[in-house]
C-alpha cells in the first residue's frame, strides 16, 4: 500500500538524518584552513590523473598508444600496483560488475543443487541483454546457471540467480556491501548484471580488487577460465530427452594469451569496452583491468600489451600503490560483554546491444571527507546526532503508530483529514 510505502520512506529519512548529524563534520575551526581530503585508496599516487610509473633501470617502456581512459597492472598475490593511469576514475563497468555478483553469491549455493525458474524470474531484462537461453518452467543445475553467467555473460542467468538469493534489490544492496568490505569506494551498484544503469559507475582499482577476491575460490577460478560448454536445453517432444546447446565464452583472449586464467569481459554502446584479465607465468598471477579504449578490439589488445610489459617490469619498477585488502569483521556485540569490535584494516597512503542497454551512465562525485570533530568546532553538530539517534526508535514508534491509524481509518472510511504521507503521482 502507498501508506506503507511512504512509512518507509520517512523512517530511512529519519534514520539518514540520525548517521549525518551523528557522524563528526569537516568543519575548519575560525582562521583555519579545511582539512584536505584523505589519499586515495591504495596510495596517494593512484589519486592523481594520468600514468603513474616509477621505472628502475633496464625497466621496459610502457605499450605505446594506449587509449583507455582507465587501466592498471598489479600483482595478485602481493597487491602491488605496477603502473596505473586513472585507475580511480568512476566509469559504468558493462559486464565486468558480474565479477561483483559472483564473488557474493557464488559461495552461497551448492552447485548440485537444480532449480526450477519461474517466469518472474526472467522479467525485467534490459533491452538488448546478452542471454545464455533460459526458459521457464525449466530445471537447471547451479553450476549450469554459473556457465552461463560467466561465459555467455548471460543477463538472465543472473536474474535467476538474483532471484534465489533473495530478490534483485537484495542482491544489489549485498553486492554493494561487499564492495564496501573489499574497499571498492568507487562503486555504486544498481543492477547485478551490468546492464547500463544511470550512476551505476565502478573503476579499474575497485574491478581488479573484485577479481582477487574472486579468483580466491576455486569455482570462480574454474568458471571464468572455462572455454565451452553445454547448456542445458529443451525437452524433445518425440523422445522426452532433454537437448543441450554448446556455449562458448565471450573471452577473446582466454585460449589465446599464453597463461590466461580468465576473469571477465563488458561491452556497452554506452560504457564502451571493458575487460579484466588475469593470467599466470613464471609462479607469478598478475591481474590488469582496461576500461573505455576508443575501440572494441583494443580492450583486448592493451590488456595483451600490459600483461606483457607487466611480466618483463615486475622486478624493475617501484610499486606505485597498493591493492587494499579485504576490511576486518567487526566483532558483533553478541559475541561477549565487553567486546570490543575489530577495527577495520587500515587502507593504503552505455546503451545498446551486447550486455547492456539504454541510458546515459551518470559518474558519481567523490565521496566527502569527514574529519575528527575535535578542535573544530563540531561538537554542536554531535550532540545533536546524539540525541537525534536516542529519539530515533521514540520517533519510529509514533510515525508507525500514525501509519496505522490511517490505514485502519482509510478502510471504513473514517478518515476526514489530508493524507498521512505525501502521495506517489
Amino acid at each position: 500500500m502507498q501508506t506503507r510505502r511512504h512509512l518507509a520512506r520517512r523512517l530511512a529519512a529519519l534514520t539518514a538524518a540520525a548517521s549525518f548529524c551523528a557522524a563528526p563534520a569537516a568543519f575548519a575551526a575560525p582562521g583555519e584552513d579545511p582539512q584536505p581530503p584523505p589519499p586515495a585508496i591504495g596510495g596517494e599516487r593512484l589519486g592523481l590523473p594520468g600514468v603513474q610509473l616509477s621505472p628502475s633501470a633496464g625497466a621496459p617502456a610502457l605499450p605505446a598508444d594506449l587509449t583507455g581512459k582507465s587501466w592498471i597492472v598489479a600483482d595478485a598475490a602481493s597487491g602491488e600496483v605496477l603502473a596505473a593511469n586513472n585507475p580511480h576514475l568512476r566509469l559504468p563497468p558493462a559486464s565486468t560488475m558480474k565479477i561483483l555478483f559472483a564473488d557474493t553469491v557464488l559461495p552461497k549455493f551448492d552447485k548440485e543443487q537444480v532449480h526450477k525458474v519461474a517466469p518472474e524470474e526472467l522479467t525485467g531484462l534490459g533491452s538488448g541483454s546478452s542471454l545464455v537461453g533460459i526458459k521457464e518452467d525449466l530445471d537447471y543445475r547451479v553450476e549450469d546457471l554459473w556457465r552461463g553467467v560467466f561465459l555467455s555473460s548471460g543477463n538472465d542467468a543472473v536474474h535467476v540467480l538474483s532471484h534465489m538469493n533473495g530478490g534483485i534489490e537484495e542482491t544489489v544492496a549485498e553486492m554493494q556491501a561487499r564492495a564496501e568490505a573489499l574497499q571498492a569506494r568507487d562503486t555504486h551498484v544498481i543492477s547485478p548484471d551490468g546492464y547500463d544503469q544511470d550512476g551505476q559507475v565502478s573503476s579499474a582499482y575497485d574491478l581488479t580488487l573484485f577479481a582477487r577476491a574472486g579468483l580466491r575460490n576455486p569455482d570462480f577460478r574454474a568458471y571464468c577460465a572455462t572455454r565451452d560448454a553445454q547448456f542445458p536445453g529443451m525437452f524433445d517432444k518425440n523422445t522426452g530427452q532433454r537437448g543441450s546447446f554448446g556455449i562458448a565464452n565471450t573471452d577473446r583472449l582466454l585460449g589465446k594469451y599464453p597463461g590466461l586464467i580468465g576473469v571477465k569481459n563488458g561491452f556497452t554502446t554506452n560504457a564502451g569496452s571493458t575487460f579484466v584479465g588475469a593470467a599466470e607465468r613464471g609462479g607469478r598471477t598478475l591481474l590488469v583491468t582496461v576500461m573505455h579504449p576508443t575501440t572494441y578490439q583494443k580492450v583486448y589488445d592493451e590488456t595483451a600489451a600490459l600483461l606483457d610489459w607487466g611480466f618483463a617490469a615486475a622486478d624493475k619498477v617501484t610499486p606505485v600503490g597498493q591493492l587494499v585488502d579485504e576490511k576486518a569483521a567487526e566483532a558483533s556485540p553478541a559475541a561477549g560483554a565487553g567486546a570490543e569490535a575489530t577495527a577495520p584494516a587500515a587502507s593504503g597512503g552505455q546503451a545498446g546491444g551486447g550486455d547492456g542497454g539504454s541510458g546515459p551512465a551518470k559518474a558519481l562525485a567523490p565521496p566527502v571527507a569527514r574529519t575528527s570533530s575535535e578542535g573544530s568546532g563540531a561538537g554542536p553538530m554531535v550532540a545533536l546526532g546524539v540525541a537525534t539517534a536516542a529519539l530515533l526508535p521514540l520517533l519510529a514508534f509514533l510515525v508507525i503508530r500514525r501509519a496505522r491509524r490511517a490505514e485502519a481509518a482509510a478502510a471504513d472510511g473514517r478518515w476526514s483529514g489530508p493524507p498521512p504521507f505525501d502521495q506517489e503521482a
